[in-house]
Order: structure tokens, then sequence, then C-alpha cells
């Protein structure tokens, strides 16, 4: 038996030609039984082809069991004899996790864990060599193989030429590592394809004679079909930033180095054929697979307490905390409930872990939301992860935190974007560097950047790459490639090179280009994490990443918290701090006035610009048809507008069966109380797996790989493969055609986003708590919501103007009265006005406004005593200047410039400022033309990216509605000019 056991995928970024799954494809199809994915100084691929092995196992046991139904077995097809592309597929490769290790000081290694302690090993090493080099690079020495040498299996690569890591390093090299892996290492012999592989592997199988070891045989591919020669040279083209025609020798000579069956290896290894059968007996050896990692999840355990214990002494306490006047008994029911269940799945660390971390966030002041699938229970409502009440909540929690699936419970945590680095840091000190660490997320092809990494490979101009760029909508999209398209942008697509190029770019779309990492899933473990995958640098300072993505952890039933941020919270947070400050209010997101009227009349006005979720034009322009009146409402809205129920055709629907234009009916009554909330239009995550199970007889595991695949963003969509499936049950249990394919496009309309109930209902609390602030306080919102940028939709012009629009006075910056941040002051009527802060001048650094802040004592009188007092530079006295934070002194702007100018540069210091002379230069006094309005509107948005003064269309009045008078000047302060009544016509302004 052959067996392929040093394979390099696309995972060794821009040198493989094929997916990981092409080669388990590709092995199934030949009847190869076993092979390696053995990537350069790294395991980020082999989960992907141990998930593929899988799925073929599965459609092969599906299709055995269809055959012996229906009489269709007949006789095996010998193992040497390959199966013709038509025959289905009856060997399901064995996946044998590896890694090519590339040394500083000894040829590369292809190491092959035998067993458990084998994979420890190879994480380990690669570890090491991952964390002492900048992200992306490895810098590994023979030295780190031989300290972690349990459980592995050596293949040598021998090098041929007599150069640094040559031949006579490796022979050296393999003398040495036969004293440590004595039995458990093998010479490899692998072809050039050049016309002297004969030469060559009876050199090699003479050196390894004397050295006493056994040589093995790889066709060492780098693609799985020879038809990916083009796009390996491609790639190797993108690597080494050349063109294809500059490669060289770089270049595959031939298209020969692909997965291979056993009889072309006996052909290509003739003499040697020993080696060849020797990697069935190797096979054989190793027997680790990635089903033998059993992830351990932290205990939790404290010395006088199980995780049982304290998940439920935590739980009671915190149900007093939340209901100080009694627990309902509907509250009390699910907790038991709830906790019963937790106990029986042991996902007791799991939920102790995360209300730890959001402990910690709560004890540092920084605010923070759960949300996710198992987030909206009243577990973690009395545990602070969640503010969303059981009595707002919808979800029932054994939908996601099931007995039927086997798989993690999910919770997502929100925390404020400007301080979520305090927590992760947290969890590393807390957990150790060996311990936690970031998922990875894997950066593939796409569309524009396909087109244009590979274009210049192709050696096209950047004005043809720039044309192809322009026929793409959208960030995963390659349709617009077309010939009839190519031609309407003045594209020749009879030419060569241009049709190989976007052949080539269909080819490379999905390829993995690079490893960054996620936003904030954190895999935390009981023992060393580093020994169940490697750990690795990020680019950001002080943090570690694994090289597993999000996918991959969860087909190895991983569990992550999830830790990231939204700037909502930042501005919720300083809104709360600004109301206890100003107006003596203590308010938390589950202590707001629930159900104000006042808050759904605004939101029905569309009066929403800067709230949470509900700001952007599509979402202002459905918000007066759904009318939402309660909270249930805005969880429906924050749902509803989304791609997914858009491409379902979900919103029109509703709309009609809300308003009463349309009846509300259900096919049967299974399905009504499955629809029933949402008025019979499915537009949740959780409604299209109940109606594929309700509906289509789906089974637990069948709906959740449905759930799987309508993942948000999902790179690769799979929902269209449960479309027979899913009509087939629909027919079967009484429903129509065409409600079930009308069903069934709606579901599909997730595959580009879904949106669970679970997030809409915490998001949804989040829209009150801004809408609340906002209606009730709405320059303390513009206050917070500008200290949080950048945020949102809407520019800090658009956020002044709309906050002066509700009445309240925005006061500009001053030297002798702002702070960094913005700020409310009294506004000398009982009020508050909102002061801007030196925050919104371009250019000006934090450092420097605290510098002006504390010096100013009894305020500046000029320009030369801001930097004698403040000790800040020049350039920062300009940019005051051309912000006119010098007006509230008594000095216009030009003035003030002029003064600045002035200044010599920082020869004589301030100290000495009163008793040496020339620090100032003596101008004489300047006569300085007074600025126009336009030219001070100009200024601001240069200097500050706002106005206080006029709206820049207002200075067009006159000539864009003939007649109009002109606009007058207006005061900096106050409530905006009310410019509604301007009317526009068509005409040319100048």
């Amino acid at each position: 038996m052959f067996a392929e056991l040093s394979i390099t995928s696309n995972f060794t970024f821009l040198t493989g030609a094929s997916h990981p799954e092409e080669y388990v494809n590709r092995a199934a199809l030949i009847g190869m039984k076993a092979l390696a994915i053995a990537d350069d100084n790294s395991v980020a691929g082999i989960v992907r082809a141990h998930t593929q092995a899988k799925v073929i196992a599965r459609s092969v046991k599906e299709r055995k069991e269809f055959d012996a139904v229906h009489g269709l077995i007949g006789p095996p097809r010998p193992a040497h004899i390959p199966a013709p592309a038509s025959a289905p597929i009856t060997v399901v490769p064995r996946l044998i996790p590896a890694a090519r290790l590339m040394f500083s000081d000894a040829p590369p290694i292809t190491v092959l864990p035998m067993d458990r302690q084998g994979w420890r090993s190879l994480c380990r090493v690669i570890s090491k060599g991952r964390r002492r080099a900048e992200k992306g690079e490895c810098d590994l020495q023979l030295q780190d193989l031989e300290e972690f040498a349990g459980g592995l299996h050596l293949l040598v690569w021998p090098q041929t030429q007599t150069v640094h890591g040559g031949a006579v390093d490796w022979v050296q090299a393999a003398r040495r590592l036969t004293r440590r892996f004595a039995g458990n290492i093998h010479v490899l012999m692998t072809p050039r394809y050049d016309g002297r592989d004969r030469i060559r592997f009876d050199w090699i199988a003479d050196q390894a004679q004397e050295l006493g070891l056994p040589t093995i045989a790889s066709a060492a591919p780098r693609m799985h079909h020879g038809a990916r020669r083009k796009l390996a040279d491609v790639v190797s083209a993108i690597r080494l930033k050349c063109r294809v025609d500059a490669l060289g020798r770089a270049a595959l000579s031939n298209g020969e180095g692909r997965l291979r069956h056993e009889a072309d290896m006996l052909r290509l290894f003739a003499g040697h054929e020993a080696a060849v059968h020797r990697t069935g007996e190797v096979a054989q050896r190793l027997t680790f697979s990635l089903d033998q990692l059993r992830y351990e999840y932290p205990s939790e355990i404290t010395e006088n307490e199980t995780p049982s214990q304290r998940l439920e002494r935590l739980a009671y306490e915190g149900l007093k905390w939340r209901y100080p006047g009694g627990a309902p008994e509907k509250a009390q029911r699910l907790l038991r409930h709830e906790l019963a269940l937790i106990a029986k799945l042991n996902y007791e660390p799991y939920f102790l872990t995360v209300r730890d971390i959001v402990h910690f966030a709560r004890s540092r002041g920084i605010l923070c939301q759960g949300r996710g699938s198992a987030a909206n229970s009243v577990v973690c409502y009395c545990m602070g992860i969640t503010s969303v009440s059981p009595e707002m909540g919808t979800m029932v929690f054994e939908r996601f935190v099931s007995e039927a699936r086997d798989e993690p419970p999910d919770i997502d945590v929100d925390f404020e974007h400007e301080r979520r680095e305090e927590v992760i840091q947290h969890i590393y000190e807390t957990y150790g560097r060996e311990r936690a660490g970031l998922c990875a997320t894997v950066v593939h092809y796409r569309g524009k950047r396909a087109i244009r990494e590979v274009g210049r490979a192709m050696g096209l101009t950047e004005d043809t790459i720039s044309a192809l760029s322009s026929q793409l909508w959208g960030f995963f999209s390659t349709k617009g490639l077309e010939a009839e398209r190519m031609a309407e942008i003045g594209l020749d697509f009879s030419d060569r090179r241009l049709q190989q190029t976007i052949e080539l770019v269909y080819e490379i779309n999905g390829f993995p280009r690079h490893l960054s990492q996620h936003v904030g899933g954190f895999i935390v473990t009981e023992g060393r994490l580093d020994e169940l995958v490697p750990i690795e640098n990020a680019t950001m300072e002080d943090r570690t990443v694994i090289c597993w993505d999000k996918d991959d952890i969860d087909s190895l039933g991983i569990l992550k918290v999830d830790v990231l941020s939204l700037g909502m919270l930042t501005c919720i947070r300083k809104a709360f701090d600004l109301l206890k400050m100003h107006h003596h209010q203590d308010y938390t997101l589950a202590t707001l006035p629930p159900e104000d009227p006042r808050v759904y009349d605004m939101l029905c006005a569309a009066d929403s610009i800067g709230v949470f979720q509900v700001e952007s034009r599509a979402q202002m322009n459905f918000l007066p048809r759904m009318r939402p009146r309660n909270f249930y409402d805005l969880v429906i809205e924050v749902a509803i507008i989304r791609p997914g129920p858009i491409q379902g055709d979900m919103v029109h629907p509703y709309i009609r069966r809300r308003n009463g234009e349309e009846e509300v009916s259900f096919p049967s009554d299974e399905l009504g109380a499955v629809l029933g909330k949402t008025l019979g239009v499915p537009l949740f995550q959780e409604q299209a797996m109940q109606i594929a199970i309700v509906g289509a007889g789906f089974t637990p595991d069948q709906a959740d790989r449905l759930r799987r695949s309508l993942a948000t963003f999902k790179k690769h969509g799979s929902v269209s493969e449960f479309r027979a499936l899913f009509l087939r049950g629909m027919r079967k249990n009484g429903y129509k055609d065409d409600f079930a394919e009308r069903c069934f496009s709606q579901i599909e309309g997730f595959g580009s986003y879904g949106f669970p109930e679970s997030h809409a209902a915490s998001f949804a609390l989040l829209v009150y708590a801004s809408s609340w602030i906002k209606c009730h306080h709405p320059g303390i919102f513009a206050c917070a919501l500008l200290n949080s940028q950048p945020m949102g939709f809407y520019a800090p012009a658009q956020i002044v103007r709309d906050v002066r629009e509700h009445g309240v006075e925005v006061r500009p910056i001053c030297v002798n009265a702002s702070f960094w941040d913005n700020a409310m002051e009294p506004d000398g009527k009982g009020g508050l006005a909102l002061r801007l802060g030196f925050r919104q001048i371009k250019g000006l650094s934090e450092e420097d406004a605290e510098w002006i802040t504390v010096a100013r004592g009894n305020g500046y009188q000029s320009v030369q005593d801001i930097w004698r007092r403040a000790g800040v530079g020049v350039a920062v006295i300009e940019r005051l200047a051309e912000a006119d934070a010098f007006a509230g002194a008594g000095i216009k702007r030009r003035d003030a410039l002029w003064q600045a100018k002035a200044i010599a540069p920082g020869h004589i210091l301030p100290l000495f400022a009163k008793d040496l002379d020339g620090e100032v230069v003596d101008e004489p006094t300047a006569l300085l033309p007074e600025m126009t309005l336009g030219e001070q509107v100009v200024e601001d948005y240069v200097s500050t990216r706002l106005t206080l003064r006029a709206h820049p269309v207002g200075l067009l009045r006159h000539i864009l509605t003939p007649g109009a008078a002109p606009v007058e000047v207006l005061p900096t302060t106050g409530p905006a000019p009310d410019l509604s009544k301007i009317s526009f016509t068509r005409g040319n302004p100048d």
C-alpha cells in the first residue's frame, strides 16, 4: 500500500496550489487509503482536510446503506487499479496530521506524530519557532526538535547541492537525529522530473545505507492535479513579487508534481520499490487522528466549591440582585430548569469563565453586554452577562444548549471598543500565554484582490487591472468578467493572456492568502494550549493567536469565548457617566425605564441619527412603516433590514401583514407555533431551523448543519445542498411544493446574512438604551457620541447639526473653556450646552490638549501666553489658531495665526521668557482683512470637519435660487439656522 506522507497544500501560503479538501477528494477518487498534509511550519490546513474526510465517510456510509437496501453492492475493485473518474468513491482516506519543519541549521524535515504525545511535541516545536519570530515567520533550530522528540516520526529531506543546509549538513543532521529518533527516522526520496531522478535516488539510497537509515518515497505534491500547474506558477510569482515570465527556475518545469497513485509511484521509483511500500508500513504506525484531541475546558474549581456549586450560588445571588422585590415564579422556574440542564451537560465551567470575564470588566467600569444563543437565559441575566431580562427575551434555552447535539453553548460578549484591550490582557494574565490565545482568521483571495495580484503576476497593465476590477460588485463577487462585459470596457477577450488571467482569477478565488487574528474569539484550556494547537505572535503587540479559525475549532468541538468590541457601548457608558455627573441619575442597561412611549414616538418619526443599528438610511426609511411600539418590535427591526431577509423577500410580506393588508395564515398548526410571533414570515436563524425540523422532518444533526451553513458571511455557501432533502421532507409532510419552494428561498436568503433572534434581542436593548438617552437628553447623547468617535454612520458635523436641531446650544472650541473631550456646561438658562473639545481639531494630540488644559489657570490672554505657559510647540498653536480656538479670548482667527507665526522656533525656553528678549519676533501691528463667512466656514471644515456658522449650501442660496437673498452671518452658538425654506432649482452654480 502506498500512502503519500508529505503533501504541500495552499496553507503553505503562495506555494501550494490545491486546497486540503481537494487532496482528500483526489485521494478518495484514486483509492489512496492514507495521506499526510505537511505544510511548512504549520498545521493550519489539516482540520479542513480532516473535516472533508469525515464528509466523505458519511457520504460513503449513506450510499452503502442505500445500495444494501436496493441490492446494488458488487465485487470490490482491486486496490492497485485506479478508479475511473466516473466511479463512485468507495475508499475513505485517513488523514495523517503532519508538518514540514524548516530549520536555520538543518535540512527540512517532515514530522509525523505517531500518537497524542507526538502531536503535543509537534505543536510545542512549531510554537517555539513561531513565538521567537515575527508574525508569519518561524525561526527553528534542530535542537528545538530534539527538545520535543516524544512520539514523532521523521522524514529527512536530503539535498544534493553542497550549500548551507545542503549535502554535508543533511548527512550530519541525520546522523545527529539518529541517536535520538532511532527506529523512527527515514530518508525521503522525491522526484524532480528532470531526467536525473534515477541517479539521484541511487545516490540518496547509498547515503542512507551508510547512515543505517531506510529510505521512503514521496511525490511531494504541490497540487492535487496537474491542471493546477499554471496556478502554482502564479502563486509563486505573487510570493516572489515578480511576473510569471520572470520566474526562471522558480517556475515548475512541468505538471508532474501532483498527487499520485501507487502504480505511478512504483513506475517512478523502479529499482526502489521498497521505498514506496514502506509508506504503507509507516502509515500503519501513525495512529494519531485529530479525533483524539480531547479539548479540556478550564475546570474553574475553587478551593471550597465545585463548578456546579459555584454557578448555582452565583446564579441565586444574582437573582436577588436583579429582583430586589422578589423574583417572579417564571424566572425562578426557568433558572432551576437551566441550571439542571447545564449541570447535565457539564457546561458550568464555560458559564463561569464568561461570568468572571464580565465581572472583571464591571469591576473596572467597562460596560459590556452578552449576546448569543446561550446568553439570553436567566442564568446569564442573573450573573450580569446580559441585561436582557427573561420578560424581554423570547428564546428557548434548549434551542442551542441541547442534549440532542453534543456541542458547546455560544456566548459573545461586547465590550467598549476603547477599553476591550484591558479585558484581553486580563485573560492573558489570568490563564497565561500557554493556556489562552485568539483564534485565527484565514484571509482568502476574493474578487478584486484576486484580479489585482493575479493580473500583476500575469503582466497586465495597471489600467487593465483597474478596468477588470471595476466590473466586480461586492466583496465576494467574481461575476462580471464575461466576454461581453470585456468588450463593453474596451478589452479584447480574444487575447490569450487576458483569457488566462481571468481563468486563473476564478481558480484562485477562495485560496487562503495569509492568517490574521479573529476579532475576539478566545480559546482557553485547562492544560497547555500549545499542546493542542501551535501558538504564534500576532501583528499587534502583546497578542498571541492560534493557527485555526472559527470553523476549524467548531469542527473539533473546541469552546471559544468571543470578546468583541462595540462602539455604542462606549457611547452609552460615557452618556451614563454624564447623566450621573449633571443630573445625578445612576442608570445601567437593565435599569433604564422600560417601554417609554416617547422613545417609540421618536423612532416612529425616524429621528434616529446616531442611534444604534437604526441610524442607516434604510432603517430610517423603514421605521415609519414599521412603527415600533414595544421591545419585540425593536428585535424584529434589528433583524429584518439585513441582506438575508431582504434577499429572501421577507420585508414586504411582513409589513403587509403587520398593516393588515394581507391575511396572516399558517399552513399548519405546527408551523404556526414557530412563525406566529413574526406573522408567518421567517426572520431568524432559529426559525429556519425549526421549519426544517417541524416542516421538513430534519434531524437535530441535519438542522445543526443547516444552521452552520447559514453562518454570517459564510465563505463557501452550502445552503443549497439541503434543497432536495428539504423539499422532499416538506412534500412528505403534506405541504405544497410552491410553499416549500418559498420557504426554502427565504431560508436560502440567510446564506448571505441570517440574524439569530438571540443576537437581535441583545442588540434591541442597545437600540432602546441609545434611543432613550437621545430622546430625553439629546445634548448628553451627542456629547457621548462625539467622544466615542470614530464609529457609526455619521460624521461629527452631522451629529452637531442634529443636536442643534433638537434645541441644544453648541459652543465652539475655546482655549479657555474646552477640554480634550467634548463636555456639557451650564447654558445660563437652567439647561446644559455642549462645549466642543480639542479632540475635534484635526492633528491635535490628547497629550498637547492636556498640557493646554492644565496650564491655563485663570485663562490665556494672548497667543504667546499659551506658548509660554503650556509649553506646546508652534505647530500646535497654529492648529488652535486655524480652528479659531482663540475667539473666546478676543483674538480673531487671522490675528491668532499671525501671532503664532511670529513665535520663534523654540530656541529660548519659556522659563526665561521674561528675562530674555528675542523669543517672539517683534512684528508691527498688521491690519489683516476680515474673513468672509464663506472663508470662515471653509476654514472650520478644514480644521475641525464641522462648523457652527452656517450650512455650506446656504452660502450658495442666491446662486441656486435666483432672486434669493444671500445667507446672513450667523452666531456660532445657539440652535442651527432654519434652512428648510430654501428652494433649489437646477442650474449651473458657475
